[in-house]
């Protein structure tokens, strides 16, 4: 039995707030892949995954649809052991006095923290795995520290945890590195790639190349909410598309299994 694309947009229009992001999106993204969106800001590359994250609903019309797993409607609860989600904004709406240990038991509610009746509710099997996925991730010593005396890479951290208690298969990404210095963002880019060459897919929405593992086989290039480009790495990053879709000229160079743009006359002025 064939299975089920992660995600299936199928005539979807989709607004965030007063603003329609996408009109009649057509797009599909397998179980498995590993796959990378870039866009210019507004493009709708977090919008995207909060759709596929369940955040955000399309539009409700005759032949369109946007379909998660193979299902149109999900227990929330039951969808977030499939998929965890990372992002800076998740980030930002912890309280400052929240442990580490308590955001990655929040992972098990999909809550903001385990304040309150959610504290008491939490079982110690549900302790104890959040103490192994910190573990894991090399901040088993973190796990009674607020996050106001942690660094952004360890707050980072935390929130990979809190996505990873399920064991998802699929991981969205959302600006990871955002915020991070090269340290942490190496540190932090070395444990995704980690992940990937365990199985876990990744999706990941991006500003820089550098922050692409290598086990991402697809880009996808948003622009106004449209699909610009969709295809193999090595043929999606390009300079010229690159160029258009950001509307200023770019440059591209391959580092071994990375990719860095930057401006196209820096290139030129040493020529």
């Amino acid at each position: 039995m064939t299975e089920p694309p992660l995600v299936e947009f199928r005539n979807a229009t989709i607004w965030r707030g007063a603003t329609c992001v996408f009109e009649n999106l057509n797009l599909t993204i397998a179980q498995g892949e590993c796959v990378a969106l870039l866009g210019p800001n507004g493009s709708g590359k977090s919008t995207l995954l909060k759709t596929l994250y369940r955040e955000l609903y399309p539009v409700v019309a005759d032949n369109a649809w946007v379909k998660v797993l193979g299902r149109e409607r999900w227990n929330v609860w039951e969808l977030r052991a499939h998929i965890g989600m990372v992002s800076h904004e998740l980030q930002a709406n912890y309280r400052a006095a929240t442990t580490a240990l308590d955001v990655v038991l929040s992972g098990f509610r999909s809550s903001i923290g385990v304040h309150g009746i959610l504290a008491d509710a939490s079982s110690p099997e549900q302790r104890q795995r959040a103490a192994e996925v910190l573990a894991t991730l090399g901040a088993a010593d973190l796990a009674e520290r607020p996050l106001a005396t942690l660094s952004t890479g360890q707050q980072r951290r935390c929130l990979l945890g809190r996505a990873l208690v399920h064991q998802p298969d699929t991981l969205i990404l959302d600006e990871p590195t955002a915020g991070l210095d090269f340290s942490a963002s190496f540190d932090y880019l070395r444990t995704l790639q980690e992940l990937a060459e365990r199985g876990t897919s990744i999706v990941v929405a991006t500003h820089h190349l550098g922050e692409i593992p290598p086990q991402v086989t697809r880009v996808i290039i948003l622009k106004h909410g449209q699909v610009a480009a969709d295809g193999a790495k090595s043929e999606v990053l390009r300079a010229d598309l690159l160029s258009d879709v950001y509307e200023t000229d770019i440059a591209l160079a391959e580092q071994g299994d990375y990719w860095i743009a930057f401006p196209a006359q820096a290139r030129n002025s040493k020529t």
